[in-house]
Parts: C-alpha cells; sequence; structure tokens
C-alpha cells in the first residue's frame, strides 16, 4: 500500500522527467539510469527553521528522496508561528530531529536524516558526498564558511567535487534565491556588500548609560561575556549560552529601570536576527526547490551561469527579477587579486581594524593584520596578542612605516579558510 501511494506521488513529476520539454538540451538524458541516478542523489539542507522546514517539504515532495539536515539549534514557542514542522509539545526539541521525522511521516518513501550540530563540525569529506546544497540560514558568517569551503573542495580533475550551492534568504516581505556553482560564478563573497552591516553602538554607551533592552543585550553580549567567560567560547545556537546573556542582560536592565529584556530578542539581537514572514518564507523555499529540481534534471534551465541571482518583493505588491551578479577578481574566496585599500595614513592601526568590521565586503569581528612582512596585530594567542598589542595605538605610516604600494594581509578566526589581501593606498 505504501509502495503504491508513494508511486503515484510523482506519476505527475515523472511526467516531466521522463519527457523532453522546450527547455531541454539534446544532452538531456532520459534513460531509466538517468532517472534512478536523480532518485539516488543525496540533498543537503543546511537549517531546520522557518525557511529551512518549507525547504525540506519542498524537496520532499519534488522527488528528491534521500535528504540531510544540519541544524543545532533547539525548537522556541516563538518558533510556532511560522516554522510550520513543529508543534507545541515540541519545545525543547532539536529541530532537524523533529523536522525530519515530520517530513518523512508525511511524504512515504523519502529518507531525512538530521544533523544536530554547526556545519563547521564537518570535514569536507562529508559534504562531497551530497551533489546538492541549499541553504535556509540567518547567518552571515555560516554562509561564508559553507561558501569558503565548497569553493576550496574543487578539484578541476574531479568533476563530482564542485557542488551547486543554492542559497535563499529573507528579510521581512523580501528576500532572495541565487545560484552558485563554485570557482565558476560569484561566490557568496563576491556579494557580501549586499548585506549591511548592523549598525555599531558605541561601547561608551553599553558601559554607562543604556537606554534600550538591546543595549542591555549588547553591553551582555560584549562587555560581560567577555570579564567572565562564562564559557570558552560563545556559541550563539546554544540555548545554555544564549540564557547566560538574557539573565545577564536583564539584570543590566533592571539596574537602570529598561524594560522589554526577552529570550527572543535576545536571541535575535545576538544572532541579529531579522523577523520572518511564513509566506516570504514560502516563496522563497519554492524558488530555492525549482532550482534544485532543475539542475538535477535538466528540465529547464537554472540559475547560475547567466542570471544568477533572484530577488523577490512582497512589501508593495508582488515583484521579482532576475540579474547577473559579476565575481569579484579580488574576492577573498574565488578570486586571486589584492583589494586596494585606501586609507588615512594618519589613522592608528586599531582605527584601521575597526573600519574592518562595518565595511559592507569585509564585516570581519576579530581581525589580525600582517603587512610588508611583519606581524602588527594577532588577536591569538594571548601571548602574541600582548606583545602586538602596543602597535594598535600607532599611526600606520609615521609609526608603523606602511606606505604605499605594502601589501597587507587580513585573517579572522570566524574564517580559518580566508585571507583578506590589499594592496594599501592613502588619501
Amino acid at each position: 500500500m505504501l509502495t503504491s501511494t508513494a508511486t503515484k506521488r510523482w506519476r505527475h513529476l515523472d511526467q516531466i522527467r521522463r519527457n523532453p520539454g522546450p527547455f531541454n538540451t539534446e544532452d538531456s538524458d532520459y534513460s531509466e539510469e538517468a532517472l534512478e541516478a536523480i532518485d539516488k542523489a543525496k540533498i543537503l539542507v543546511i537549517g531546520a527553521g522557518g525557511l529551512g522546514c518549507e525547504i525540506l517539504k519542498d524537496l520532499a515532495l519534488s522527488g528528491f528522496k534521500t535528504i540531510h539536515v544540519i541544524d543545532m539549534d533547539t525548537i522556541d514557542i516563538s518558533n510556532l508561528n511560522r516554522q510550520f514542522l513543529f508543534r507545541k509539545d515540541d519545545v525543547g526539541k532539536h529541530k532537524a530531529e523533529v523536522a525530519a521525522a515530520f517530513v518523512e511521516k508525511r511524504v512515504k518513501g523519502v529518507k531525512i536524516t538530521p544533523h544536530n550540530c554547526r556545519i563547521q563540525d564537518f570535514d569536507e569529506d562529508f559534504y562531497m558526498q551530497f551533489q546538492i546544497i541549499v541553504c535556509g540560514l540567518d547567518s552571515i558568517e555560516a554562509r561564508r564558511w559553507i561558501n569558503a569551503t565548497l569553493v576550496n573542495m574543487v578539484d578541476l580533475d574531479n568533476q563530482d567535487s564542485l557542488k551547486p550551492l543554492i542559497d535563499g534568504g529573507t528579510e521581512g516581505f523580501k528576500g532572495q534565491t541565487r545560484v552558485i556553482f563554485p570557482t565558476m560564478t560569484p561566490c557568496i563573497e563576491c556579494q557580501l556588500d549586499l548585506y549591511t552591516p548592523r549598525a555599531a553602538v558605541p561601547l561608551c554607551t553599553l558601559a554607562t548609560i543604556p537606554r534600550q533592552p538591546e543595549h542591555c543585550i549588547e553591553w551582555a553580549h560584549i562587555i560581560a561575556w567577555d570579564q567572565e567567560k562564562p564559557f570558552p567560547e560563545l556559541d550563539k545556537d546554544d540555548p545554555e549560552h544564549i540564557t547566560w546573556l538574557y539573565q545577564k542582560a536583564s539584570a543590566r536592565a533592571q539596574e537602570f529601570s529598561i524594560t522589554g529584556v526577552t529570550y527572543s530578542l535576545t536571541q535575535g539581537v545576538v544572532k541579529n536576527i531579522i523577523p520572518a514572514i511564513a509566506s516570504t518564507n514560502a516563496i522563497i523555499a519554492a524558488s530555492c526547490c525549482n532550482e534544485a529540481l532543475k539542475i538535477a534534471t535538466a528540465a529547464a534551465p537554472y540559475l547560475g551561469l547567466d542570471d544568477n541571482y533572484m530577488m523577490y518583493s512582497g512589501d508593495e505588491g508582488i515583484y521579482t527579477s532576475t540579474f547577473k551578479y559579476h565575481k569579484k577578481p579580488d574576492c577573498a574566496v574565488c578570486g586571486d587579486t589584492a583589494k586596494p585599500l585606501r586609507v588615512d595614513p594618519s589613522i592608528t592601526l586599531r582605527e584601521l581594524l575597526d573600519s574592518f568590521a562595518v565595511q559592507a565586503d569585509l564585516q570581519l569581528k576579530k581581525p589580525s593584520i600582517r603587512a610588508d612582512g611583519k606581524t602588527l596585530y594577532m588577536q591569538f594567542p594571548p601571548s602574541i596578542e600582548e606583545q602586538t598589542r602596543p602597535n594598535l595605538d600607532k599611526t600606520l605610516k609615521a609609526d608603523l612605516g606602511l606606505d604605499v604600494g605594502h601589501e597587507i594581509v587580513v585573517t579572522d578566526p570566524a574564517f580559518p579558510a580566508l585571507t583578506f589581501r590589499f594592496i594599501l593606498g592613502f588619501t
């Protein structure tokens, strides 16, 4: 009975897969062997939140029968209004496990393997097993990490090492879908300036005169955490870590008679989460899964090689457009040239490093820097940080001896695979 039901479920999809259409090429393969290969294809979904739930459901209904999903987060009651695979009894459970079980129960014949961990916990061998990777993330840092990993995996002598990356994102009534073929098309790092960095709050405001609940949360995140170090490293997806920050922020808010600090707001501020709308998630997830189906079946042209970016806007009616975003030769991930960097020669090294956090095409949190063969400042290990700390208050030209044409190399522990190269110029 189950076999019969599963077979009927795919009959309309099989019509598309078995019969040539107006968009198919002469190289399209309709053999049973090709169809079986698609059935056996492994798809990886990263993220099982509002967008990830929709993606999992759509992929399963599109005929992908072997799916893996990664998400280390647990279900919060605030998720239930838009993450439709979860119920009230699921609060506190791992999102990946609950989402996988729900879809498997509703779509017979589909196998979904959950992974309750960070994407950084897996090596390249794990990612090599998948044919397509679909991201439904709310974190720029995670996007940048998986993007760099997939680009580094590409071996020109091994065609299977190139893994198409389909990335979806939503922001209120707006959203986007893009398809990336690592090393062949512009990567996420090439397009980083599309993500505007969050406006920084002066540390003096956080430390002395907080006025908003967000200030109290940022104080707990930036100052209290650094002072008390309750855990070796902050994991923004760990409920225990978020709870510690929430408790600290609540105490801070009470001290200054500020209301409005909640667990969900703490999570949103720390992870820079933008409120999601269920209908936008549904539209972008459908677009992502359409691209996955087109790539897997060649049933129609897909985003990637020509137009590679689809933008959706639903705040004033319904509007979509596709366009081609170009590769950047000075991209830190897929480029091969250094980026020009024009600065005032009289600024200090500290001011230069601070500027890297707010530049839209960098967004670095803890940069270390080398120039002209010398280490100017290193965040880690502590012994080297202490030795290089005096350089922070020195000016670039007069004190450190930097000049026009010097190459500067910047790294950040959040992106261990990336090296940012600049050619210095003065204004």
